[in-house]
């Protein structure tokens, strides 16, 4: 967010003011219901590979230790797991494709993490 704060103070600083529309994003809102079909679609996956993926992401439970007492165990239901090595590649497959729209549109894009930020930067 500093970025985008920095690219604003800097159109004021110039004078190049004007109605300013920023955009944030919550890339991870979507991301198990887009991600199979930006697999298959965008980087070709299918088969074999994309079931293990499937297979990666579902079923899956999760429970508490603290204090040497444990939660019940309950479903997950949407995300990659904590801590796993495919969670950034994953991501990063599903969002590829932001930069190129944005910048097809001559917008500005900053992220991090799951959150995005497009808006239209003063030249």
């Amino acid at each position: 967010m500093l970025r985008v704060c920095s690219d604003f103070l800097k159109a004021a600083d110039t004078r190049r003011v004007r109605p300013t529309l920023l955009s944030l994003l919550d890339m991870s809102a979507a991301f198990d219901s887009i991600l199979m079909q930006r697999l298959q679609s965008t980087v070709g996956m299918s088969g074999v590979v994309l079931d293990w993926i499937k297979s990666f992401l579902s079923d899956r439970t999760q429970l508490i230790s603290y204090n040497g007492q444990l939660s019940a165990m309950l479903g997950v239901l949407f995300g990659v797991p904590q801590c796993s090595v495919l969670g950034p590649l994953l991501y990063i497959l599903y969002t590829a494709d932001i930069a190129h729209v944005v910048a097809r549109h001559g917008l500005s894009l900053h992220q991090y993490t799951s959150d995005c930020q497009v808006y239209e930067r003063a030249s």
